[in-house]
């Protein structure tokens, strides 16, 4: 992953650079900033699902998503590698219709602090969310339309419980780089290895530790699992080439293995025996998860990887690229990937698999989200097409909403959807 100092380059190139049409839409935007949220009911009747006035605009919305696409930079590590992965892609049917639009939370805003981490919006139910905003983690219920901060880390944080190996003094003014939220846990990590621990049902921060103290110290994702015993544990990734495993029932580092180089991403599979490992690299790595020992290098990706995520088969898992591909592998034929999915303008920063195995969500640094039906082999799509970059996407873990955190200067927001269902059968009640 690239250093801190990379980031703003980017992010101003893409804030400077653009089409006059751009400029004019920008000119209005800033002119007449609104907080008006649209609903589900608005947006069937024509509007805008982010609320952008198309229609007083000098640019249609067709237009300016062709400018995007054909405007916007994907960042790249190897040169080209967007171009290289286009032939191996297999060709999706789209118009799938998964999820529905149900609200946009325009007083939500979903901020990034690093362009190549997107995994900032968390679900624990259908109807709470945490993200972050700015210096603080936040939580949105869908049911009260209300926000409330769950942590503040400009100021001065430590734990307010006595663990061994936890920092009593803390941290200050720690930059969240990645976040990871399940059931009662929540855990932040830093630009300098921070590592902060709160249990939401108990007041205070429970946990703060620093991985390491090298300069490259990025904590670039973080993954809540229960072990066989249901004991509750985490795993962090590092710019330091570390993948740390804590034991959050003792409060303590239980595995700690090392790569040669810069760990985006660490996903284990279901059964907690397998590990994805990828990162600053074009090759990924599955290892065993006790031993750390490499099991196969993942090979087809012509760039750096920064998503993971396995299907709840254990069979299956995807991983996701700066080349705008996601590969889905099968962990029994581990020659070449099975399948590869192509994005439409950038990298594949996020990749998330509903808990009934039935779908998976795919994000692009902006623009597009897209959920493809698994169960019959990815063939179709559901094409989620807004303006903004993704701070994050997340299924509930029901399955019956999907989140995604927009980040934009004036339209930023948390978007929801819910699942389609077929409820035909109660025709015969009316």
């Amino acid at each position: 992953m690239e250093d801190v100092d990379d980031m703003d380059e980017e992010f101003l190139d893409r804030d400077m650079e653009g089409s006059e049409s751009e400029v004019d839409v920008y000119d209005y935007l800033f002119s007449n900033s609104t907080m008006a949220d649209t609903s589900s009911a608005q947006a069937r009747k024509g509007k805008d699902i982010q609320g952008i006035p198309w229609e007083r605009l000098t640019i249609t919305r067709e237009k300016y998503r062709q400018t995007r696409l054909e405007q916007y930079k994907n960042y790249e590590n190897i040169p080209r590698s967007g171009d290289g992965s286009a032939k191996e892609c297999k060709v999706t049917k789209k118009g799938g219709s998964y999820y529905e639009f149900k609200h946009n939370a325009r007083s939500v805003k979903s901020t990034i602090l690093h362009f190549q981490l997107r995994n900032l919006v968390w679900a624990t139910s259908k109807h709470d969310v945490y993200l972050m905003s700015h210096f603080s983690v936040m939580h949105w219920s869908s049911l009260t339309c209300k926000m409330s901060e769950v942590l503040n880390v400009s100021g001065h944080v430590a734990p307010c419980e006595k663990h061994p190996g936890s920092l009593l003094e803390g941290f200050t003014q720690t930059q969240v780089s990645t976040l990871a939220v399940k059931d009662n846990l929540l855990v932040a990590g830093g630009f300098q290895g921070e590592l902060i621990c709160k249990h939401l049902d108990r007041p205070g921060v429970s946990f703060c530790s620093r991985t390491t103290y090298d300069d490259n110290a990025i904590t670039n994702a973080i993954e809540i699992y229960s072990s066989p015993s249901g004991a509750v544990h985490f795993i962090a990734s590092n710019n330091d080439g570390g993948v740390r495993d804590f034991d959050m029932e003792n409060f303590q580092l239980s595995k700690h293995f090392h790569f040669p180089w810069p760990v985006n991403h660490a996903s284990l599979s279901p059964d907690g025996k397998l590990l994805v490992i990828v990162g600053d690299n074009p090759n990924g790595i599955l290892v065993d998860s006790k031993t750390g020992k490499t099991i196969m290098s993942l090979c087809g990706h012509l760039d750096y990887s920064f998503a993971s995520g396995w299907h709840p088969d254990g069979v299956t898992f995807a991983t996701g690229n700066q080349d705008k591909t996601c590969r889905i592998w099968d962990a029994r034929y581990l020659s070449k990937s099975v399948a590869v999915l192509k994005g439409n303008l950038g990298a594949i920063r996020s990749i998330r698999y509903s808990s009934d195995g039935q779908f998976m969500g795919m994000a692009e640094p902006a623009d597009f989200v897209h959920v493809y039906d698994v169960k019959n082999g990815y063939e179709k799509e559901q094409e989620i097409d807004f303006f903004g970059e993704v701070s994050g996407m997340c299924f509930s873990p029901d399955t019956e909403s999907l989140f995604i955190g927009v980040w934009d200067r004036t339209y930023g927001s948390l978007m929801e959807y819910n699942r389609c269902r077929n409820y035909a059968y109660l025709d015969s009640f009316i």
